[in-house]
């Protein structure tokens, strides 16, 4: 099994900026993918980004592309989005997984999630 942990998640003005952070431990052999999602009360899970773990090849939802980055740091087995010009729509609670898959953008191919980070953009 692997667990993970989100920190990170704060109020934040509009226009500011927060970076994320996910800590997996427990059998992280067996992670291929590491990825972000957020859930909007009375929203689906939407995917945001994915990166191979390792820190290569990340790949974005458009929503998010130019405005968040995610990267990884192997030694600390930590995985981070770097949410950059934030508006009340970014509102949500931010989950990270991950998928033994290459490519995955659909919820079902990720297999462990973490418990959320709530991030909230208002004035």
């Amino acid at each position: 099994q692997v667990q993970l942990v989100e920190s990170g998640g704060e109020l934040v003005q509009p226009g500011g900026s927060l970076r994320l952070s996910c800590a997996a431990s427990g059998r992280t052999n067996s992670i291929v993918v590491m990825g972000w999602f957020r859930q909007a009360p009375g929203k689906e899970r939407e995917f945001l980004a994915r990166i191979i773990w390792g820190g290569i090849d990340a790949y974005y939802a458009d929503s998010v592309k130019g405005r968040f980055t995610i990267s990884g740091d192997n030694a600390k087995k930590t995985v981070y989005l770097q949410m950059n010009s934030l508006t009340p729509e970014d509102t949500a609670v931010y989950y990270c997984a991950t998928s033994r898959f290459l490519a995955p953008v659909q919820r079902g191919l990720f297999e462990h999630w973490g418990q959320g980070t709530q991030v909230t953009v208002s004035s």
